[in-house]
């Protein structure tokens, strides 16, 4: 009777031990997940999509965030920002005359800063899933903009899809320089494609923003938020 009792005290204390091991387990799953939902937001939700199951999505978001750990990514010092901003001017405002061309540009130069900045250079798939881990909200705008440029390589571009992609580079551009300081300076210049750039050493605009008595206070402009439609 009494081995009895002790078989079956062990029996129950193996079955809690499983129970606490299980409730342990489902918490860190619990965790783990919200861990990579905060942290990769939008292209969480795209990997859970593609993925067989969660868990496999799971897994696979773990390993490109343990792989971009493993690079040295580094912020763009201010010479090299600066420079790469005048870059993006200059494929903007070729969008006018050669939206094709302004595309090829706006591609490399994206190119160029995450060289910059530490990610290797791979094939395209493996950039995007590298950049997704620091700029989840972003990484669509690379995928949706780098798909209209392969599609128009070959065949009539379409003007309006050029422009969209042209805007959708904008956005990642912006995401990757990584600094308010400069992007409220360069928001603050002409940023329809065509218009004449400022250029340094260019007056700055007065301070006095009194308006004379025989005129009625003027609205500022808004700047526009896409760029114009290509001259033919």
């Amino acid at each position: 009777m009494q081995t009895t009792q002790v078989i079956a005290g062990a029996i129950v204390v193996v079955a809690l031990l499983a129970i606490v091991a299980i409730l342990v387990w489902r918490a860190g799953q619990r965790r783990r997940s919200e861990r990579l939902q905060t942290q990769f937001g939008p292209e969480y939700e795209r990997a859970v999509e593609q993925a067989p199951d969660r868990a496999k999505a799971e897994a696979e978001l773990e390993a490109r965030r343990e792989r971009v750990a493993a690079l040295e990514i580094k912020p763009l010092e201010p010479a090299t920002r600066t420079r790469f901003i005048e870059q993006w001017r200059v494929a903007q405002a070729r969008f006018v005359d050669d939206p094709m061309q302004a595309i090829r540009e706006a591609d490399d130069l994206i190119g160029e800063v995450m060289t910059a900045r530490g990610y290797p250079m791979t094939e395209f798939e493996q950039r995007a899933a590298d950049i997704s881990v620091d700029h989840p909200q972003v990484v669509d705008h690379y995928r949706t903009a780098h798909a209209i440029a392969v599609r128009h390589r070959s065949g009539a571009p379409d003007t309006e899809q050029l422009r969209q992609a042209m805007i959708h580079y904008r956005a990642l551009f912006a995401d990757l320089l990584e600094t308010s300081e400069d992007l409220a300076t360069w928001d603050a210049r002409p940023t329809r494609i065509g218009a004449p750039a400022a250029h340094e050493g260019s007056p700055a605009p007065s301070a006095d923003t009194t308006t004379p008595a025989t005129e009625p206070p003027r609205a500022p402009a808004e700047a526009p938020s896409e760029p114009p439609t290509p001259t033919r």
